[in-house]
């Protein structure tokens, strides 16, 4: 095996620890909020933190390599998020709490910035590589609401899942520190500037950093609300609704291994436009019944088209971004903005007017997603 596939399988298996963190954050918060007694507001608070630490990481991540290179740099953001959980675990402070969170973020931001930047560079840009990434990251977030509901029926609590978090955690900071991961990508960067820098100029990035704006405020809300969303229907139990957001990812890796393979027969714009489409559809299936039947049929529905857009997405502008993490990092940022925005608009408005009814407002962030798709499916090829 060559180094660069040794490279590039550790980047999967942090992509699959990362996707069982996020995952198991949503999984944990109703259990961690009933005992706790926050709100809904204060919730949403942490699931923003986590999101705006994520935001941080595309500024801060870039720099900090720019330093002390890329190894040691994922190594000790990556690190973070173990040590946060550590903090949860202990502290009843949602104000510690909410500050952990932040660091939380940031070291998954940065998971996320150089897993992209170096499998989109090795496979070069690869619509087909990038999903098989972002597979191994829908795989961890599968197993996080089913280990926490098998917990729970165990008679056990969210604090030994959270435990089981930090424990996988750390095997992913191990795995950043054993791979042979060469710093030269500033000397890259350098090299091809002038042609790195059309992706500042172009309406084709910034369309597709909105559409993935759109497209991660809605998964944000997925992994952080959707189980108490799901339990505040009133027609389903606590561990049927856990389970259920287990589906959604199960549907996900279906999805985005069909998405790998359709890559090679159509082009990335109409990948994206179709699953916009089908997301459109199931959400709103999802929020205009409270049949159990048809909310089960919408979340399978929904996680098979919510599969492909974001690594069809970056595949989409990575052509523009090649060989910069400073590229990579902006396109993220876009996105990761509107997970910063979306779960704390859902957890005030749940106060409010009850989980159900917040939900319902995510449809118009989910329309804008498709009308920027259907724009971006107009737009000439990227070459």
């Amino acid at each position: 095996m060559t180094n660069q596939n040794k490279i590039i399988n550790r980047c999967f298996y942090a992509f699959l620890i990362s996707g069982l963190t996020v995952l198991m954050i949503g999984a944990i918060i109703p259990y961690m909020r009933e005992e706790r007694g926050f709100s809904y507001t204060v919730a949403g608070s942490f699931l923003s933190a986590y999101a705006i630490g994520n935001f941080s990481a595309s500024f801060f991540s870039p720099f900090l390599a720019s330093k002390i290179g890329r190894k040691k740099t994922i190594v000790l953001l990556s690190s973070l998020v173990p040590l946060s959980f550590l903090v949860v675990f202990f502290s009843t402070s949602a104000t510690i709490i909410f500050i952990v969170f932040l660091a939380a973020g940031l070291g998954r931001g940065a998971i996320s910035n150089i897993n992209n930047a170096v499998v989109n560079d090795t496979s070069n840009g690869s619509s087909a590589k990038i999903n098989i990434l972002h597979t191994y990251f829908a795989v961890g977030a599968f197993i996080a609401p089913f280990l926490t509901s098998t917990f729970i029926n165990f008679g056990l609590t969210w604090k030994h899942v959270l435990m089981t978090t930090i424990i996988l955690s750390i095997t992913g900071v191990i795995a950043y520190g054993t791979m042979k991961l060469q710093d030269d990508y500033i000397k890259v960067e350098k090299e091809i500037k002038p042609a790195n820098n059309k992706y500042l100029k172009s309406v084709d990035f910034y369309l597709i950093g909105f559409l993935l704006f759109f497209y991660l405020g809605l998964e944000n809300c997925v992994n952080g609300w959707f189980v108490s969303y799901l339990q505040d229907t009133g027609v389903m139990s606590a561990t049927y609704a856990t389970n259920l957001v287990s589906i959604v990812w199960i549907c996900v890796i279906i999805g985005r291994l069909t998405c790998a393979y359709l890559s090679k027969k159509f082009s990335k714009k109409r990948i994206i436009l179709i699953n916009s489409i089908g997301c459109v559809s199931f959400f709103l299936l999802l929020i205009s019944t409270t049949n159990i039947v048809l909310i089960t049929i919408s979340i399978i529905g929904l996680g098979l088209f919510l599969a492909g857009i974001y690594p069809t997405g970056v595949a989409n502008a990575g052509t523009l971004i090649k060989g910069s993490t400073t590229g990579m990092a902006m396109l993220l940022a876009i996105a990761s903005l509107g997970g910063i925005i979306m779960p704390q608009i859902i957890g005030v408005f749940a106060d409010k007017i009850g989980m159900s009814g917040a939900i319902g407002i995510l449809a118009i962030d989910v329309l804008i997603m498709l009308i920027l798709a259907i724009v971006n499916n107009m737009r000439k090829v990227i070459e």
